[in-house]
């Protein structure tokens, strides 16, 4: 029997297009009021993943369940329990909020009593009381993000399923669908989103997977994952015009006894190690002796990009769009 704080439970499922494998043996569960988030590049597999989830696809290998229905055998009744705000906006620029709200009420077999008193309720909530009645082509691209997460809440779901839900948006925008979000958890609704921004997965998600390939490489929290590099890091930086020093400074600084990791980055090291303070003074030594100049040197605790250059060998950037995926 399930457990009851679980409501997603998923089960080496995968995903091919032809001879293209999308997503491979992801195996994972979404507790009851969290937000979980699938963090990768762009065409890591992440929107495939949640397009089964969503029954949009079918899997071709693996089982999935939603609060208890399997995702192929009871479709309908996983659609009719959840939220979904795509990746693409899907307003119509001749229509005011309201009327989408309103169009999508009937969709959904709700009656009009229920639908205008969620419209009133989801205005609210989404801060478009104001505009409720302005077509949506006068709208800011915050505003239209606003009303996709309206209209995927209409139908009242316990869980809503987000994809890339501050893709494009400027900064105080974004800030903004963080706060509703966050508001959405509090009313006791969980949430699976997608993200390729490592900020965004580390202030909003209670625990996230990165994926990178298809596949799933670590799942934690924040917290967990930072925590579990086991160290501190130093970014050396060094001259330009001296970048061929680069591998006899990694290969002396790794001789250090405090030093747990060394990778190379394109402008110079990123340091591991155990103690900063005692750390620092060796490494500068061993850069005088080899006579390499240094350009500076940052220390920082761990960061989201540090767990995922660990587990996956690459910055989030790095990974290769698929060709299968819109992403």
């Amino acid at each position: 029997m399930m457990d009851p704080a679980v409501v997603i439970d998923v089960a080496r499922l995968g995903k091919t297009f032809g001879p293209v494998t999308a997503v491979e043996d992801l195996s994972f569960t979404v507790h009851a009021g969290e937000i979980f988030g699938l963090l990768g590049p762009n065409g890591a597999g992440k929107s495939t993943a949640l397009r089964m989830l969503i029954t949009v696809l079918p899997p071709s290998t693996g089982t999935a369940t939603v609060l208890g229905h399997d995702i192929v055998r009871e479709a309908d009744t996983v659609r009719s329990l959840i939220g979904y705000v795509p990746q693409e906006r899907a307003v119509d620029r001749f229509l005011t909020g309201r009327e989408h709200l309103e169009l999508l009420g009937g969709l959904y077999h709700l009656s009009r009593t229920e639908t205008n008193a969620r419209i009133d309720e989801l205005l609210k909530l989404v801060n478009l009381e104001e505009h409720a009645d302005r077509v949506a082509k006068t709208y800011s691209g915050g505003m239209k993000r606003k009303l996709d997460i309206a209209c995927g809440l209409l139908p009242n779901p316990k869980i809503v399923f987000l994809d890339e839900p501050t893709l494009g948006l400027d900064v105080q925008s974004r800030l903004k669908i963080w706060d509703y979000i966050r508001q959405l958890r509090e009313n006791g609704i969980t949430i699976v989103m997608t993200t390729n921004y490592l900020e965004e997965a580390d202030q909003l998600c209670d625990r996230l997977a990165i994926i990178d390939g298809g596949t799933i490489r670590v799942i934690g929290s924040p917290l967990e994952l930072k925590t579990g590099l086991g160290g501190d890091s130093l970014s050396v930086t060094i001259k330009e015009h001296e970048a061929d020093t680069l591998p006899r400074l990694r290969e002396g600084v790794m001789a250090l006894p405090l030093v747990r990791d060394v990778r190379l980055n394109p402008t110079g090291l990123d340091i591991l190690v155990e103690s900063p303070e005692k750390s620092l003074p060796a490494v500068i030594e061993v850069a005088q002796r080899l006579d390499c100049s240094l350009d500076g040197i940052e220390y920082h605790r761990p960061r989201l990009d540090d767990v995922f250059i660990a587990h996956t060998g690459h910055g989030l950037r790095g990974g290769t769009p698929d060709a299968t995926e819109e992403e």
